[in-house]
């Protein structure tokens, strides 16, 4: 890897995008352009063409899309199916118009079978059907999936897709309409303990099983892929441990600090009973994840701390 190589990061503002940008500036790569949403419209296809064929980056790596958790995936079907699929298509199709010789594809352990074995393995992809309460994101991040492994068997460019499990860390989003489990949760026995620890709500019954990944180890995964050539298209990115989500609860509870009381609502969703990810793959490639649970949440609430005036216009 040239150092000097003109990498695009779409979505460089974002939790992942921006981890990656620290990462790869951490380790000395100087030519790294972003581009705002007010600057670029990645659902645009002729400004996505018009943005490659001016600044031509060599290498793209694409962290940019609509996320969100059960509830937001509720309410909003049709744009986290049709944003994410424009925003990923434009990328992809303007990265091989523009000969980007390689390519990242970032998607989400979503993409696999509600009911498909445990660990799941690469190769369950597309076997059975989908968690429902995610479905719509999923459907669009496996197409994009594909998008790229066509384009390898196609044109043998180094386009291949990388699937985290769950992500938290810096930059999380806390805002109790679309986060995701484990930053909700920081905040609500946060906002819980500030208000004289009164009981703490979560939905579903606490039983599924969950797998985290800190942000700063996805970011470590992204540029080892980028400095070492992989053999297939697809790879998990993951711990390879789970634990159940009264477990995260009552973790996340003993560091924020909270000593009221939790209450399970069980007439909530719980979503797919478990996700964890078979990451031999990628250890045989040569990387592993680092960063383990308690030590990514302790920092992951330390951040909050220091950031959290941006959620107070957010009402419980």
């Amino acid at each position: 890897m040239n150092k000097n190589s003109k990498i695009y990061i779409a979505g460089h503002n974002g939790m992942v995008g921006s981890a990656i940008w620290r990462n790869l500036s951490k380790n000395g790569y100087t030519n790294l352009l972003g581009k705002s949403s007010k600057e670029l419209d990645l659902r645009n296809q002729q400004e996505v063409l018009d943005f490659f064929h001016v600044e031509k980056p060599e290498i793209v790596i694409d962290a940019a899309a609509r996320v969100g958790g059960i509830l937001a995936n509720n309410d909003f079907p049709y744009q986290f199916l049709m944003e994410n699929m424009q925003i990923q298509n434009n990328i992809i199709d303007a990265s091989l118009k523009s000969d980007v010789q390689k390519f990242i594809f970032l998607g989400s352990s979503c993409i696999y079978p509600k009911f498909a074995p445990q660990p799941l393995k690469e190769e369950y992809l597309l076997t059975d059907s989908l968690e429902p309460t995610n479905e719509w994101y999923a459907i669009a991040k496996i197409t994009g999936v594909k998008a790229c492994e066509a384009i390898r068997k196609q044109f043998n460019k180094d386009y291949f897709s990388l699937m985290p499990t769950n992500l938290y860390g810096t930059n999380d989003n806390f805002d109790l309409n679309t986060s995701h489990v484990l930053p909700a949760m920081i905040r609500k026995f946060h906002e819980a303990k500030e208000n004289g620890n009164s009981p703490v709500t979560l939905w579903g019954s606490g039983s599924p099983k969950r797998e985290f990944l800190h942000v700063e180890d996805l970011a470590d995964a992204v540029v080892y892929t980028l400095e070492n050539k992989l053999e297939d298209n697809l790879y998990n990115l993951g711990k390879g441990e789970d634990l159940s989500i009264k477990e995260l609860a009552e973790i996340i509870q003993k560091t924020v600090g909270h000593t009221g009381e939790i209450i399970w609502d069980t007439t909530k969703p719980d979503g797919t009973p478990r996700k964890l990810m078979d990451v031999s793959k990628m250890t045989e490639a040569g990387w592993k994840a680092k960063i383990e649970l308690i030590d990514g949440i302790q920092s992951t609430y330390q951040w909050f701390l220091e950031n959290v005036n941006d959620y107070k216009e957010v009402k419980l």
